[in-house]
């Protein structure tokens, strides 16, 4: 490989025009510059220059070589300029927006880490299911769950999050485990309200998926309460897999109606443009990357 000195040399010099002024660019000798411009060629076997005691030209193989040095030197910056922001220990506020059920479940438990890692940030974390306009909400970045309506934002998938129908081991010994969704009927089931109406359950019946209104004694506005209904035994509820996740893991919970269950809803961050983005803007968006199971569509 050729010294990178060398062909720093040899671009300023073709910058300059004159090995004189490269070399006060370069604070060298300007025999230094031409022994470094000698040892290049001498490496490349071509002769780099025409030399007379008038003008410094390029030859062809010059030229053609400049333009690659030229790439390579740029390629080179820029990678020592993202090194070097890498390096700046993320600081200062960041303001965060999110549904209540993923800040509750998924990114208050994660934050003892975040906050351990970058200790001169201040999180400032907003929890709404209200969907607010993430251009003029004041957030730096906002996590979305369902569909996403149209902004000027960069928007970044995080998974593709389930539905599922789960129940205590408790509840399951007591009133026995469902195995399609007319089984429902027979069950106290927990429903989740929004603008204060139940919402229903969809579920797939035979090669159709239908919407079903299971009956329910207990109607809850809140996925984090309903989740923890669940648990108390008090009967099926309908929640985000990302929800349970550790339930289900440790046997708190169990999934029934597994092959029936089949909806999904996209859980996106979206932030401004990539570029000049705040190391700390950075950091949270690798950081919640790592909070979601990579799913497909």
């Amino acid at each position: 490989m050729h010294s990178l000195a060398n062909i720093d040399a040899f671009v300023r010099v073709v910058e300059e025009g004159d090995f004189t002024r490269a070399a006060r660019k370069l604070h060298l000798t300007a025999s230094a510059v031409s022994r470094r411009i000698s040892r290049l060629e001498e490496e490349l076997g071509v002769k780099l220059f025409q030399r007379t005691t008038r003008a410094l030209r390029l030859t062809e193989d010059g030229r053609d070589f400049h333009a690659r040095c030229q790439r390579i030197l740029a390629e080179l910056g820029e990678a020592k300029e993202s090194l070097s922001r890498a390096r700046v220990r993320p600081s200062g506020v960041l303001r965060v927006e999110a549904p209540q059920v993923i800040g509750q479940l998924v990114l208050v438990p994660a934050l003892p880490r975040f906050l351990a890692r970058y200790p001169d940030l201040t999180l400032h974390l907003t929890l709404r299911d209200e969907v607010t306009d993430p251009v003029t909400g004041g957030a730096d970045v906002h996590l979305r769950l369902g569909a996403l309506e149209d902004s000027t934002l960069v928007a970044r998938k995080l998974t593709q999050a389930r539905l599922l129908a789960c129940a205590s081991p408790r509840y399951l010994e007591r009133r026995g485990t469902p195995t399609t969704p007319e089984d429902l009927a027979r069950h106290d089931c927990l429903g989740f309200m929004r603008d204060g109406r139940p919402l229903p359950w969809r579920l797939r019946k035979g090669s159709t998926d239908v919407s079903m209104a299971p009956r329910a004694g207990l109607h809850i506005n809140h996925g984090g309460a309903l989740r923890d209904a669940a648990l108390l035994g008090l009967g099926i509820a309908w929640l985000f897999d990302f929800m349970v996740a550790r339930d289900l893991a440790s046997g708190a919970l169990v999934e029934v109606l597994a092959t029936h269950a089949t909806q999904t809803r996209a859980i996106h961050v979206l932030h401004p443009p990539d570029r000049n983005l705040p190391s700390r803007t950075r950091v949270f968006l690798d950081f919640v990357a790592t909070l979601f199971p990579h799913t497909r569509d």
